[in-house]
């Protein structure tokens, strides 16, 4: 038995979430983020994503694809975008495991096609990638995934991250860097 909190089996029962972001960028190298109000990370920054339809089948492409359309407004084509990272989050906050796909736009969106503004979810807003660790951003997004992303774009890596131990820790199993 794991024990999380002190709570043998704690880990076990916890529920397995699987999930996509999409980090668009532009051609000024600003990314798309939401400003949420729901949960999970509620009023913190995040890429735009959401979880997998899986009781459809939907595969992690067709989510982000969706997540594209629905909450920024844009029809990419299948090549729109690419897989770059995967994160898998154990324990995170206590309440569950994150399986997390992380998809990129294979090309800058173009000016004044996601415009800012408010929707059901938070607000989008472009955030210039020196400042986006500045924004109110998960300590694992601060400490792993934002490092990743930003490293890696073009390429691809993925990591483990055990919330299970305060500081929570984590390890790259995978990095690829873009060619040059």
């Amino acid at each position: 038995m794991t024990s999380f909190g002190g709570v043998a089996g704690a880990v076990e029962s916890m529920p397995y979430r699987i999930a996509v972001l999409c980090y668009l960028w532009d051609a000024r190298d600003r990314l798309l983020m939401l400003h949420r109000r729901k949960l999970p990370n509620i009023d913190m920054y995040s890429p735009i994503g959401g979880k997998l339809e899986v009781a459809m089948g939907e595969s992690p492409r067709e989510c982000a694809l969706r997540e594209i359309r629905e909450e920024a407004g844009l029809s990419l084509p299948d090549d729109g975008v690419r897989l770059f990272g995967i994160v898998n989050e154990r324990a995170y906050e206590g309440q569950g495991h994150w399986l997390i796909f992380l998809y990129e736009a294979t090309a800058p969106v173009a000016d004044g096609a996601v415009p800012e503004g408010e929707f059901d979810e938070g607000r989008l807003e472009w955030v210039p990638i020196d400042e986006v660790e500045k924004r109110n951003i998960p300590e694992t997004d601060r400490r792993v995934m934002w490092p990743g992303a930003r490293a890696h774009r073009g390429g691809f890596f993925m990591v483990e991250i055990d919330c299970t131990q305060t500081p929570f820790t984590h390890r790259t199993v995978e990095s690829r860097r873009a060619r040059a």
